[in-house]
């Protein structure tokens, strides 16, 4: 008589992992950070944005500087849009940074300043997508409403077993409904903030991309992935993006004063809005800004390369000395800074770091 194989128990019930999850928080999960312990939506909904994409070690400190610039969202709504794209200079994903502003105006002039109080609502506002208005609608008023950032996806998706492409959007779909389904019962709304907080948690500190610590996880038991002895299969993602390169030259123009020409970016794509050198696609087109005399004195800078998410971007600044390099400007979005006034510019991050180390290179004989 053959052996039957043991019937497949399935995922694990909802009430099980909201309950570990909880109570796992409460002993283990983070409770230092600066946007916990409260429920003021402009402390979490700023703190949500910057969190995206970014590591924590990184938005510490920013989060710290904006909130002393900008304590509240009228501030933020009044605040010159110049002025937040250069608090979050280096920060990265400056679109952030423009939806941040606009949203501030948005709450301030239709909101009456106050946040929308559900996740529907606040998915509405620029730069806040479903995720984004559930952490918050969950932190802030208890919403019984799920989350589906990246750390948390990786999550439910061991947890569950859940093996469909999340490229295609039935398959997303489908996950956000059993994300719903894995909730805190609806007579337990005090326990929306921690069970959203310890998801995130576990993503960000136990369930990791490579190597998860699976035996400190309090899903462990009740975990498909680990059962299966394959974690890291999921979650499954078919199409991924191609990484690019490109060469871009930086024309530095500086006059006698120091000072240095800069223009606004154009309102899409690499570094939208933030003031730069003009950018060539090469140096023949650069030099040919320039008058021929000027052209022949060029000066080439060390290049240098500044990694995007899907792009490599190899970096040639090129130096133009003396007041004969400013030629007529046609560009109403240009003009001469010096280096206190480039300090409140919004900048990218590479631009800023090579400006700081034009402004100590002296100038050619």
């Amino acid at each position: 008589m053959s052996r039957q194989e043991p019937a497949d128990p399935g995922p694990p019930p909802a009430s099980s992992v909201a309950q570990c999850v909880v109570q796992w928080q409460a002993a283990h999960g983070r409770h230092h950070l600066p946007w916990q312990n409260t429920r003021d939506p402009y402390r979490v909904w700023l703190s949500e944005i910057m969190l995206q994409q970014t590591q924590v070690a990184t938005v510490l400190g920013y989060y710290e500087r904006f909130l002393a610039r900008f304590p509240g969202v009228a501030a933020l709504a009044a605040a010159p849009l110049d002025d937040v794209l250069a608090l979050w200079s280096g920060l990265g994903y400056y679109s952030r940074a423009r939806n941040l502003h606009r949203c501030a105006q948005i709450v301030v002039a239709e909101h009456g300043g106050e946040f929308p109080r559900s996740a529907a609502a606040l998915a509405q506002l620029p730069g806040i997508g479903r995720s984004t208005a559930g952490a918050i609608a969950a932190f802030c008023f208890g919403e019984r409403v799920p989350i589906l950032d990246a750390n948390v996806r990786r999550v439910l998706t061991r947890v569950l077993g859940f093996g469909e492409d999340l490229a295609r959007p039935a398959s997303e779909r489908r996950l956000w409904q059993l994300a719903e389904e894995l909730l805190p019962e609806h007579d337990l709304p005090s326990a929306m903030p921690r069970y959203t907080q310890g998801l995130m948690d576990l993503g960000a500190g136990i369930c990791l991309p490579r190597k998860p610590a699976c035996m400190l996880c309090p899903l462990q038991d009740i975990c498909v992935a680990r059962r299966e002895g394959q974690p890291e299969r999921y979650p499954v993602r078919s199409r991924t993006l191609r990484r690019t390169a490109q060469d871009w030259w930086l024309l530095l123009r500086r006059d006698g004063a120091g000072r240095v020409w800069l223009e606004r970016r154009p309102g899409a794509g690499i570094w939208a809005g933030l003031y730069c050198p003009p950018i060539r696609d090469s140096r023949e087109a650069l030099a040919a800004d320039l008058a021929p005399a000027d052209a022949q004195a060029l000066r080439d800078l060390p290049a240098f390369t500044h990694v995007l998410t899907h792009r490599d971007l190899h970096l040639h600044p090129v130096l133009a000395e003396g007041a004969s390099a400013a030629r007529a400007e046609d560009s109403a979005q240009g003009g001469w800074f010096s280096p206190a006034q480039w300090q409140a510019l919004g900048l990218p991050a590479p631009v800023r770091s090579l400006l700081d180390r034009l402004a100590s290179l002296p100038a050619a004989d």
